[in-house]
């Protein structure tokens, strides 16, 4: 399905790049665009005598299309942010267009379904890759009025390998990480088949690979789904990790399901996780903290980034970035001095340097000072030294340089901070002001006139405009 690169067709794409982007283009980046967008996003195929239909509007539409999809800034340019998302491991199955083999939206005639395990990983048992492929399984079948069983021998509807590189279906892997896996829609012959990266690391945890996670998800297509826009749906293309031992099928999904197949025959309607909106009027934050410019702000299981000179916001799972950490996430503070963040959940707390988990954690509230009393934390922010616990209407201040809370404490959150009146769902500090989120607005506090200043929606930190 796709061609090998040629030297002159480089040297065209790094020169039409060059001249459609203002920003500098190396042949490698040309390589990633040009590659991505072939087997992604329908660009013609890139040989020779097609190159000169891939002009520079040509490949900048490609873009802005693959840029829409993953709710990037859709600028039509190969930026630092559009490229790292095409760096990162996922299916091969396309965003864009059809990856059938039969014409139109196939789906399966008959309900219940077979599958046969062809070859196993080398990385795994056998009997870890077949618990893997049945619970993948199961997460649709609860969903839907579908039923999976395994074969040993014969035809089945749904057949899964581990295959290396080129393996004879025009679409060949690519080593360790990039394309990790793919499958072909319901239909005779292949249609409906699964193939993993043989070269891929696959696992059964957070490590690597998760077999589980990679097989719902190629499963997907195997019934008839595409891939989803929803960064929170288990469709999504790139890979995530996500805890599976408590996994739910997002609600995304379910609607997918549900509407090829009908609804599930239990009695009791499954439901799922929804992917929280940026531009929700309801939307509430569960903590907010800074790291070394960027602003991290948490909900659920999720977070985002905005990045400081970018300002552009990006939505990631916890468990991507920290697989040991737990969802929902509860206050969060960043010490300047010591450049470390801390988060909080329960009784518990855990230290980040940077992206990395700190050694000896997570430790409990109590080592802070707090009376048995408090078993959680709103809200933290640290601020010239001393950190600031908000839980209910009252306020602890800590000493960062004496790690002791100071005398005199809780006080009064409405009589320090004259304007809070609801508690604190999170807080963070931004030049001489303690920003205050709680529900759907954010209160900003100057420092220095000791007065609100400002009340506005939550959700205008995330480049909600509407």
């Amino acid at each position: 399905m796709f061609c090998l690169k040629t030297l002159p067709f480089l040297l065209l794409l790094h020169m039409e790049l060059s001249k459609a982007f203002p920003v500098p283009s190396e042949e490698k980046n040309a390589k990633i665009v040009q590659d991505y967008l072939e087997k992604f996003y329908q660009l013609p195929s890139n040989q020779y005598r097609t190159a000169r239909k891939n002009s520079p509007s040509t490949i900048v539409e490609k873009l802005k299309e693959m840029q829409r999809f993953f709710r990037l800034n859709v600028t039509g340019k190969p930026d630092a942010e559009t490229l790292e998302v095409m760096e990162k491991p996922r299916c091969g199955v396309p965003d864009s267009g059809d990856f059938a083999i039969t014409p139109g939206n196939p789906k399966w005639e008959h309900t219940n379904l077979t599958y046969r395990i062809i070859s196993y990983t080398q990385q795994l048992s056998e009997g870890d890759v077949e618990t893997a492929i049945e619970e993948a399984f199961k997460i649709w079948s609860d969903a839907s009025p579908l039923t999976f069983t395994r074969i040993s021998r014969g035809e089945a509807d749904i057949k899964i390998a581990f295959f290396l590189r080129d393996h004879g279906d025009n679409s060949p892997f690519d080593g360790p990480n990039g394309i990790l896996a793919h499958a072909f829609q319901p239909g005779r012959g292949i249609g409906g088949d699964v193939h993993f990266d043989a070269e891929e690391t696959w696992t059964t945890n957070s490590n690597n690979y998760n077999l589980f996670l990679v097989a719902a998800h190629e499963f997907g297509h195997s019934l008839g789904l595409a891939h989803s826009s929803d960064p929170g749906a288990l469709m999504y293309p790139n890979y995530a990790f996500r805890e599976t031992s408590t996994y739910t099928l997002p609600q995304d999904d379910i609607n997918g399901i549900q509407a090829i197949y009908g609804p599930s025959s239990n009695p009791i309607q499954p439901t799922g996780p929804s992917t929280p909106r940026s531009c929700d009027p309801r939307l509430t934050f569960d903590a907010i903290t800074t790291l070394r410019g960027e602003i991290l702000f948490f909900k659920d299981k999720y977070f985002w980034r905005r990045h400081p000179q970018l300002r552009n916001v990006e939505l990631n799972f916890i468990s991507l970035f920290w697989p040991n950490l737990p969802n929902g996430i509860q206050a969060a503070y960043e010490d300047f001095d010591r450049d470390l963040v801390f988060l909080f959940k329960g009784n518990q707390y855990w230290a980040l340097s940077g992206y990395d988990i700190q050694q000896g954690y997570p430790r409990r509230i109590s080592n802070y000072g707090f009376p048995s009393t408090v078993q959680a934390i709103d809200a933290a922010v640290s601020y010239r030294r001393k950190t600031y616990f908000f839980v209910n209407d009252q306020f602890w201040r800590y000493d960062n340089q004496r790690q002791a809370m100071d005398p005199g404490y809780p006080q009064s959150i409405l009589h320090t901070f004259p304007g809070i009146q609801s508690r604190v769902d999170a807080v963070f500090q931004q030049d001489d002001f303690f920003l205050f989120f709680s529900g759907p607005l954010y209160y900003a506090f100057n420092l220095t006139t000791r007065r609100v200043t400002r009340i506005d929606r939550s959700n205008k930190w995330l480049n909600c405009r509407n």
